[in-house]
C-alpha cells in the first residue's frame, strides 16, 4: 500500500506526469504515466494505491506508450499488423500489450490487412516492375492472410502483367550485346521469372517479339565466331572446326548457321 504524495509534469514532455508515492515502510516510489492514464485512473495527491491497482496503472501506461509508438510508426505509411507487431517487439513491448494495441488500432481503422494488401498491390504495379509471384511472396512475408493476397492480386490483370513484362523485355533489348537469340532469350526469360512473371506472361511477351530475326542472329554469330577464331586459329583441322563448333553451339547458335559461318570464314581466308 502507498499514498500519492506528489504529481508533476515531466520536464521533457508535457504529456507525461511524474507520480511520487510513499509506501507504508517509508520508501519512495516514482512512476511516470501518460496524461490519459492519469485521467483514466483519476490519480491525485493523497490517493491510496495498493499493489494490484499499481500494476493496472503500469499496464495501462505501457499500452498507451506502445499505442503512441505504433501511431508514429504508421504515420509514415500503411503497415501490416505483422509490421506493427515486429516494431513494438523491438521496442520491448510484451505480447499482451501488443495484442491490446492492435485491438485499439483495428477499432480506430489504423490497421487493416485487407486494405493494406490492395494498396500494396496498387503501389507495386505503379512504381515497380514486379510480377505477381514476387508481390505474393512479399505480402506473405508481411503476414497478410492468403484470402487478402488472392483478392488483391486479382486486380493485377493478365494484360497489365504482359505490359509490365514487355517493358522489361524492351529494356533488355536495348542493352543486348552480341548474343545468339537462344542465349539472349534464355537470359531474358530468367530475368522475367525472377521478377515474378508466369510462363504464360513470358510466352505472350516473346510471341510479339522480333529479336530472333536472321539478320541480328548473323551479326551476333559473326561477332562471336571471329572471337572464337582468334582463340582457336592456332589449331589444325579438323580440331579447329571441332572447337569452333563446340564454342559457338554453347553460345546458342544453330548448327546449320555455324556450318555456314565456318564456310564463309574459310572462303575469306582462301582469297
Amino acid at each position: 500500500m502507498g499514498i500519492i504524495t506528489n504529481i508533476a509534469v515531466q520536464p521533457n514532455s508535457h504529456e507525461r506526469f511524474r507520480v511520487t508515492m510513499q509506501k507504508e515502510n517509508g520508501e519512495i516510489d516514482v512512476i511516470t504515466v501518460d496524461q490519459d492514464v492519469l485521467l483514466q485512473f483519476r490519480l491525485k495527491k493523497g490517493m491510496e494505491i495498493d499493489e494490484n491497482f499499481l500494476q493496472e496503472i503500469v499496464y495501462a501506461d505501457q499500452v498507451k506508450k506502445s499505442y503512441n509508438q505504433a501511431l508514429y510508426f504508421l504515420s509514415h505509411r500503411m503497415r501490416s499488423e505483422r509490421e506493427v507487431t515486429d516494431h513494438l517487439r523491438k521496442k520491448g513491448a510484451a505480447d499482451d500489450v501488443i495484442a491490446k494495441v492492435l485491438d485499439k488500432l483495428r477499432e480506430n481503422k489504423y490497421v487493416d490487412d485487407r486494405e493494406f494488401a490492395f494498396a500494396y498491390v496498387r503501389t507495386q504495379k505503379q512504381t515497380t516492375a514486379k510480377g505477381p509471384y514476387v508481390i505474393r511472396k512479399e505480402l506473405e512475408k508481411l503476414g497478410i492472410a492468403e484470402e487478402w493476397i488472392e483478392q488483391s492480386l486479382a486486380h493485377y490483370s493478365f494484360a497489365e502483367q504482359v505490359e509490365m513484362a514487355r517493358s522489361l523485355y524492351e529494356k533488355a533489348k536495348k542493352q543486348r550485346t552480341k548474343q545468339s537469340a537462344r542465349q539472349w532469350k534464355y537470359q531474358v526469360e530468367q530475368l522475367l521469372q525472377r521478377k515474378g512473371f508466369s510462363r504464360e506472361v513470358i510466352d505472350a511477351v516473346f510471341s510479339s517479339g522480333t529479336d530472333e530475326r536472321e539478320e541480328q542472329e548473323w551479326e551476333a554469330l559473326d561477332y562471336q565466331g571471329r572471337k572464337a577464331h582468334r582463340r582457336y586459329e592456332k589449331y589444325e583441322s579438323p580440331l579447329y572446326e571441332q572447337k569452333m563448333k563446340q564454342a559457338l553451339y554453347r553460345k546458342g547458335f544453330p548448327l546449320e548457321m555455324i556450318e555456314q559461318f565456318l564456310s564463309k570464314l574459310k572462303n575469306e581466308q582462301e582469297r
